[in-house]
């Protein structure tokens, strides 16, 4: 479902994400890619994982500082059809990184 409002995704007080629209997947937040600070994600990591209806993800480190958070971002590149409309979006572990929306 798409959002509008300020979402952002910090660690430690950086701001990693900050957007003004933005898909909820699963009680999830998934920040478009232009939203992202990317010098702060290292990867993809190789990690990945599967959801049958979304397709595989692959995920990012986040670091801050001296603050490495493995593979505390997800994202899928090539999703299956009922998931295109956040393709390449990315998603945070809300126990590693501070999200927050308004």
């Amino acid at each position: 479902m798409t959002h509008t409002g300020r979402a952002t995704a910090t660690v430690n007080g950086v701001t990693v994400a900050e957007t003004t629209e933005w898909e909820e997947v699963e009680g999830n937040v998934y920040f478009p890619p232009g939203s992202l600070t990317r010098e702060l994600l290292e990867g993809p990591t190789g990690h990945s994982t599967h959801c049958p209806w979304k397709g595989d993800a692959q995920y990012y480190n986040v670091k801050t500082g001296d603050t490495k958070l493995e593979n505390a971002a997800w994202y899928y590149p090539d999703t299956k059809d009922k998931a295109k409309h956040f393709e390449g979006y990315v998603a945070f572990y809300k126990s590693k990184v501070d999200i927050k929306t308004e």
